[in-house]
């Protein structure tokens, strides 16, 4: 019978399909698998369910003779070498098209809680700063009327701009031909949905960030290496940069000491985009699907480009 490799508990009934046609061994661990043992997982396995968490290079690939599909729990396969995996014969299948809403959902709770101030507002109520109603107090942005650029205008960027709309913002779509530098200065909200390529990592550096309007929110749901993390830090001890809420960090996790996590008015959620009961259970179906696919010697349904 053949042998699947899982480098995570995934709670969801996707996998009870995967056992009743394989012998499936997951790794139950409370963080994901060393290099070491994620080598010893797969080195007599015929399938591989791995997550964004697990790094699946030639290395890896070379200590797993007997691999005969990479099933990744994502939307997308940064972790994994593609070009590797090619030269191993080996197809690589990723999660597509299931975490639109729930990304799109967050981002715009992340929006609301930087235009309201909501972190500094609450912690008053802790710290006995809240000692009567203040007229001018914890004054936040108003979101009708006020302009979203949405860097990335694919099928998140495209969900957070409908229900911006529907607050009343005022939405920029910018892709790779628009001129960024002049969207994020008029932007009171830059909501970062764009992919992690060679020419996107550090795009918003030091430079841009500086081209920003005074005081604008930054909000990144997308992959935290889009961000230079110094100059993140830079801008929001200056001032100059209002806010920051971040679902994705560089790098990820942040440790607790990290000196970012000491710049104000700064929100940093452990990576949740996706974290919702009915997008994690599809990824787990697709992941299963893939897997399935490929151990039958069947096309992925959902192959990484």
């Amino acid at each position: 019978m053949p042998r699947c490799f899982v480098t995570r508990t995934l709670p969801f009934p996707a996998l009870d399909r995967l056992r009743a046609a394989h012998d499936v061994t997951v790794w139950d661990g409370p963080l994901p698998p060393s290099p070491e043992e994620l080598r010893s997982g797969v080195a007599s396995a015929d399938g591989l369910l791995c997550l964004l968490t697990d790094r699946i290079d030639d290395a890896l690939l070379d200590a797993a003779p007997a691999l005969k599909v990479i099933s990744n729990y994502a939307v997308g396969a940064d972790n994994v070498d593609l070009d590797a995996a090619r030269a191993h014969g080996i197809p690589v299948g990723v999660t597509p098209d299931v975490l639109t809403d729930a990304t799109a959902d967050l981002t715009l709770a992340l929006i609301l809680t930087a235009a309201r101030r909501l972190p500094e507002a609450a912690a008053a109520v802790t710290t006995g700063e809240w000692r009567t109603w203040e007229p001018a107090g914890w004054l936040g942005l108003e979101l009708r009327g006020a302009r979203l650029v949405v860097v990335g205008p694919g099928r998140i960027g495209r969900a957070v701009g409908d229900r911006a709309e529907a607050f009343g913002m005022e939405v920029t779509y910018v892709g790779r031909r628009d001129d960024l530098d002049a969207a994020v200065a008029e932007a009171d909200v830059v909501s970062l949905h764009a992919p992690l390529t060679s020419s996107t990592k550090g795009l918003f550096d030091a430079e841009l960030l500086a081209a920003m309007k005074p005081g604008a929110i930054l909000v990144n749901t997308a992959r935290g290496g889009l961000v230079g993390t110094d100059a993140l830090r830079a801008a929001l001890a200056s001032g100059a940069l209002g806010f920051a809420a971040l679902d994705v960090t560089d790098p990820e996790p942040l440790p607790p000491d990290h000196p970012l996590l000491t710049a104000p008015n700064l929100l940093v959620v452990p990576h949740i985009g996706s974290a919702t009961t009915a997008a994690r259970e599809r990824m787990a179906d697709l992941a299963v699907d893939n897997l399935l696919a490929g151990l039958d010697g069947r096309p992925l349904p959902h192959a990484a480009s």
